[in-house]
């Protein structure tokens, strides 16, 4: 979803929710590497049922990363994302389902989205050359030196849509890959495998809620089941809530944020494209030896537990004195509703809504006091009250010009700091000597003696306020009144903004830049909001029902003020009746720029390029950028035509007679397929089912214990379950917040600590005496002596409670009394001290038993 900063807003305010993964790594003894064997109990403590990849998630770190070498070739690539899965199911180790989504076909609501993405990938890819062009020749003509460069074909990103030969190679490898780890891999023996690949219409996501969708509607379905969803897009958090499954996990990449990234010139880390200087690398070592003995560190994963993210909102969105039954499930679904209102990728944003300004804390005590007036929640079943979303705006309409007003000062506010910080981090330019000269911690050498300090400290005084008064001129000038120039300037130049929200007549202002419209023409607003009520309701049944309508989108580039939205009630009736997706070449046609016509038919791709094409205003070879009050260009929106479907069809139906059988065979929407090995229990069922049926629904693979399943996965997978009998009681998993915990960790009071990984019951480890004076001799041992502060006492903090200092000095800084717990990564003291956690392992073995569930398919 489009939603900046949602993952790291909700990771802040509900810490507990985020458990990071433990991960089992393979060994290797006498050169043989011995893979994990994933049918063991899983190292999380914890035992998952159902896997779901939103493979594109997968394919594109892959395929062009951006914190290592790109592959070479596209077998590369194909080996990346096996070896990418392998770690995902390592990690997860799923027992029954493994469901593979590629996204296909998307509606026209997320082809807008897809569009302007491609064209602007496709743009910066041509600006990059061509900076890239100019920056070297500019070194190279100062002397500098660059490594060689490479004449290599470009990887275009752009081809990872459905209906290119990349796709259907890739489905084809998937094939492959599945046989292989079925018939190899003793923890895939007894799951079911399903491939969405890029044919079946749907994005990945939506396909994967689809099928949970189906599977609850089933009457043997296991309310328990624990599923586990990997994907790093904030849409996913919400689809997991929507499902209402009370155990749903979502597994994700743990985001660093400010990871340095080689330069695209010279390949070196620590400077950007455009302050590259052209200077060699530095030798690692004599003979440049260790070049690579650093290699880039491997990404690690987290998990995210919806389950307690569904406890915060419990406590956050309880209502008291309602005059109706309180009905925590509504709830969820309302604060799903409100999240789209700060952005997703059907519709914009409204401008007065920014996450980073508690936007969602804003709308929530709005939504309590609406539900109050209104006696009944704003949704029912993926269906949208509007008289309650009205007031819900004009409630946030009123507050929207102190909000503009505030943006305003927070940013120039945020403005002046970072000018001060990075007077800051300058430093002076005086550094004194002896004595009161910067050390080094842990140093062996001792500082000079000062002979006269006074003397020494009036001259730190004076060479610092000359600084001072050097480098805060507030008139731009330097010490003998001369203008600086602009590039020796802190501050860089903001953005030009036409519609300045912050002072009076900005929604004139606002219509008029942004619509070519006075604000006085109340018809075109009315049209700018019905469309906006009706993307409303089009994404909360998109969530919840499935695609609504394939044709429908949001017809303009910026979004309506929430004041706007008035006498809303009737804007909406319902959605047009049996719309249909468009074929995999068609949506290429609809998203791709003409740089990337390569991907198409020479004919189909003519149409892009021809002067004489009908189309050829929807594919523009430059197109604006408004940065929309943001920094950069990748935030702000791109000024592109919409595509008009009846002449894009027209245009092609000249054009499909051309088409080859392989491009018919790739341009035709294809179905799920399901896997399972032939020791499988519901593979003989399905082989006497299908055996005397006249087509051929079934075929051997050429691996051997294999079989692929071509046909609706709604029926088979209820054959996949546990053979139940009785009913079914739900479980309800066990509570992790503590009475009164969500308000104390709020209001930054209390001992509250959240629960570290999956099991409640974790017990406590503690070191004896004979522990601690192995870990102190190995401590003192790498210390060697320790330099001048090897003997200082620990901070303050420590001299508290089981913190106090050993009286002894050759035991180190640790308490014998401290106690550690024992959690995924490790030990962990109860308190903020760090300690060599690999040197305690060697010195005491711990064993903690967890107690895993086993399902018997």
């Amino acid at each position: 979803m489009g939603v900046p900063a949602f993952f790291r807003w909700l990771s802040r305010k509900y810490s507990t929710i985020v458990v990071h993964c433990t991960e089992e790594r393979s060994k290797e003894c006498n050169g043989v590497r011995i893979p994990v064997d994933t049918s063991k109990p899983n190292p999380n403590e914890v035992e998952f049922d159902n896997l779901y990849l939103d493979m594109n998630g997968i394919i594109h770190p892959c395929t062009h990363p951006e914190d290592k070498a790109a592959p070479k070739n596209e077998d590369e690539m194909m080996v990346a994302i096996f070896e990418y899965m392998d770690r995902l199911f390592n990690i997860v180790r799923p027992r029954r389902v493994l469901y593979m989504a590629i996204d296909g076909v998307a509606p026209r609501a997320k082809m807008n989205q897809q569009r302007s993405r491609r064209f602007r990938a496709s743009k910066e890819g041509v600006e990059l050359v061509e900076e890239k062009s100019r920056i070297r020749e500019e070194i190279l003509g100062r002397g500098g030196y660059l490594p060689p460069d490479e004449i290599k074909e470009r990887f275009d990103s752009n081809c990872i849509t459905p209906g290119t030969e990349f796709m259907d190679n890739l489905a084809k490898c998937l094939r492959y890959y599945i046989a292989d780890r079925l018939s190899n891999d003793p923890g895939w023996r007894n799951i079911t495998v399903i491939l969405s690949d890029a044919s079946v219409p749907g994005e990945g996501e939506h396909k994967i809620m689809d099928y949970i969708r189906r599977q609850r509607a089933q009457p043997h379905h296991d309310p328990n089941t624990h599923h586990c969803l990997c994907g790093a897009d904030a849409d996913l958090i919400m689809l997991g809530l929507a499902t209402h499954e009370p155990n749903f996990t979502i597994i994700r990449e743990e985001f660093k944020p400010n990871q340095p990234r080689p330069c695209a010139m010279c390949g070196q880390k620590g400077h950007e494209l455009k302050d590259c200087q052209g200077v060699a690398r530095e030798k690692q070592g004599e003979h440049d030896e260790f070049a690579d003995a650093m290699p880039a560190s491997e990404q690690e994963f987290i998990f995210i537990r919806l389950c307690v993210l569904r406890e915060y909102l419990e406590r956050e969105l309880t209502m008291a004195s309602l005059p109706f039954p309180f009905d925590f499930e509504r709830t969820v679904d309302d604060w799903v509703f409100m999240c789209f209102f700060v952005g997703n990728d059907f519709l914009p944003h409204l401008p007065s809504l920014e996450i980073r300004e508690g936007a969602i804390d804003r709308l929530v005590g709005i939504y309590k006091d609406v539900v109050h007036k209104t006696g009944g929640y704003i949704t029912e079943n993926g269906f949208v009250k509007l008289e309650s979303v009205e007031l819900i705006m004009q409630a946030i309409g009123v507050a929207e010009d102190n909000i503009f007003k505030k943006r305003k000062e927070d940013d120039e506010g945020f403005k002046r700091r970072n000018k001060e910080k990075k007077k800051r981090m300058k430093g002076p330019s005086f550094l004194t000597s002896g004595q009161f000269a910067p050390q080094a911690l842990g140093g062996r050498g001792r500082p000079e003696v000062v002979q006269n300090a006074r003397h020494q400290a009036f001259d730190m005084r004076m060479q610092g306020r000359d600084q001072h008064n050097r480098a805060g001129t507030s008139d731009g000038q330097d010490g003998r009144g001369v203008k600086r120039k602009a590039e020796d300037s802190d501050s860089e130049p903001d953005p030009e903004d036409n519609v300045r929200l912050w002072e009076d007549g900005w929604k004139q202002r606002y219509y008029k830049t942004k619509f070519d419209v006075d604000a006085t023409d109340d018809d075109f607003r009315k049209k700018v909001v019905m469309s906006y009520v009706e993307g409303l309701c089009w994404v909360l049944r998109y969530y919840y029902q499935g695609c609504a309508s394939w044709k429908w989108y949001f017809p303009f580039h910026y979004a309506p003020f929430a004041s706007d939205f008035k006498g809303i009630k009737g804007m909406f009736t319902d959605f047009e009746l049996g719309t249909k997706p468009f074929k995999p070449l068609e949506q290429l046609m609809g998203v791709f720029p003409a740089a990337s016509g390569n991907f198409l038919p020479e004919t189909w791709r003519s149409l892009m390029s021809n002067p004489e094409s009908s189309i050829i205003d929807f594919y523009p070879d430059d197109f604006a950028i408004d940065l929309n009050g943001k920094k950069y260009a990748w935030q702000g929106v791109a000024l592109l035509p919409f595509v008009d479907e009846r002449r894009l069809r027209a245009a092609l139906a000249e054009v499909y007679p051309n088409l080859s059988p392989e491009e018919n065979k790739r341009n035709s929407l294809g179905s799920d397929m399901l896997f399972v090995g032939k020791s499988h229990s519901i593979c003989d069922f399905i082989q006497e089912l299908y055996r005397g049926e006249s087509h051929e629904v079934w075929q051997e693979c050429s691996i051997p214990l294999f079989m692929t399943v071509v046909f609706p996965v709604l029926f088979v997978t209820v054959l996949c379950g546990e053979k139940y009998n009785g009913s079914l009681s739900l479980r309800i998993p066990a509570k992790v917040l503590k009475p009164g915990d969500w308000e104390r960790g709020n209001r930054g009071r209390g001992n509250w600590r959240p629960q570290l990984g999956f099991n409640s019951n974790r017990q406590q480890v503690h070191l004896d005496q004979s522990a601690f004076r192995a870990l102190g001799h190995s401590v003192n041992r790498q210390q060697q002596g320790g330099g001048q502060y090897s003997n200082a006492p620990p901070p303050g903090n420590y001299h508290q409670g089981n913190y106090s200092r050993p009286p002894h000095s050759g035991g180190g800084h640790f308490s014998r009394k401290s106690s550690y717990t024992h959690t995924q990564s490790g030990l962990r003291q109860t308190q903020s001290l760090h300690l060599p956690f690999k040197k305690i392992n060697q010195f005491k073995s711990l064993r903690v038993q967890c107690r895993c569930r086993v399902v018997t398919i």
